[in-house]
């Protein structure tokens, strides 16, 4: 595995790894008219992606480049929002989502980042917590959930650095 940070390039295999992560988890709830743009918040910083190479014979049509299978991926707003986090289900495990978010803590310069998480997403909430992130309260989203009421976010700031 590779972490890197993420090019125009990648966008293509970007979309195809959300595309797999979009019916296991209804992230993003609904799937987006331009899901490359959607990959590419207003105020971003930076994106990296978890790639790894796989031997050609089992390599899917788009990843004969250089650039690897997508595993996952993060995005980096410019006020410290983690934000467009997702690992392909066939990785889930293996430590793709701490990479991704190490480089997003590493790019924040010992800064306390924030992130937002649907209250049905209590596998990235075991992950955060976990990982020592903490809530700092809740709030009610302007799009719905699966019950299709407006969806409960929680506020998390990252740990301490060290």
């Amino acid at each position: 595995m590779l972490i890197r940070p993420r090019t125009p390039e990648d966008l293509e295999a970007c979309v195809q790894a959300l595309a797999e992560v979009h019916p296991v988890d209804r992230y993003p709830v609904d799937w987006p008219d331009d899901p490359a743009a959607w990959l590419t918040p207003g105020g971003l910083r930076r994106a990296w992606v978890v790639t790894e190479h796989r031997p050609a014979e089992h390599r899917p049509a788009e990843d004969q480049d250089a650039g690897g299978v997508v595993l996952g991926h993060v995005a980096l707003t410019g006020d410290l929002q983690v934000t467009r986090l997702f690992v392909v289900p066939s990785a889930r495990g293996r430590g793709v989502a701490g990479l991704l978010l190490e480089a997003a803590r590493a790019a924040a310069g010992g800064r306390p980042l924030k992130l937002e998480v649907s209250s049905e997403g209590e596998a990235a909430i075991s992950l955060y917590e976990r990982a020592g992130w903490r809530r700092t309260g809740s709030s009610r989203a302007t799009w719905l959930n699966a019950a299709g009421e407006p969806a409960l976010l929680h506020h998390y700031v990252s740990p301490a650095p060290g």
